[in-house]
């Protein structure tokens, strides 16, 4: 005889499905500030339970990236609320894994030095060079 896999009816899912959380999750990431000046980028690996009525409880980095993002991914799954279910009337708790990805804005400076030409103006001074240095960053 064949036995056959059980399987939930119904797990949680965020209203929408998973491209409306994935839109939630790029709106509402603010980036840590300790982050940008380390130009840290990865992705937090997390693990979360789901109760029966869609609230998050018990958050757990699987695989952190520091720097401040562990803390952002934390906040970001915690806020999140997902559809409350029911399975043949049981009330359950699910686990579900999320990802939440770092990634800086690419960035937008320009950079350029003019070198003067060597003249012998003064017979003190026999060389001078005259150089200047130019950065630009362009913020959006």
């Amino acid at each position: 005889m064949k036995k056959t896999e059980k399987k939930f009816i119904k797990l949680p899912e965020y209203p929408g499905g998973k491209e409306a959380l994935k839109k939630y999750i790029e709106k509402n990431l603010a980036y840590p500030e300790e982050a940008v000046a380390h130009r840290v980028e990865g992705i937090v690996y997390l693990v979360a339970e789901i109760n029966d009525n869609g609230d998050v409880e018990g958050i757990q980095i699987q695989k952190g990236l520091g720097y401040g993002c562990d803390e952002e991914a934390t906040r970001l799954i915690k806020n999140i609320r997902f559809g409350g279910v029911k399975n043949q009337g049981i009330r359950l708790k699910t686990k579900k894994r999320f990802k939440i990805n770092f990634k800086l804005p690419p960035e937008n400076n320009i950079h350029y030095k003019i070198t003067g030409k060597k003249t012998d103006d003064n017979v003190e001074n026999k060389s001078k060079t005259k150089n200047y240095s130019y950065s630009i960053q362009i913020k959006k």
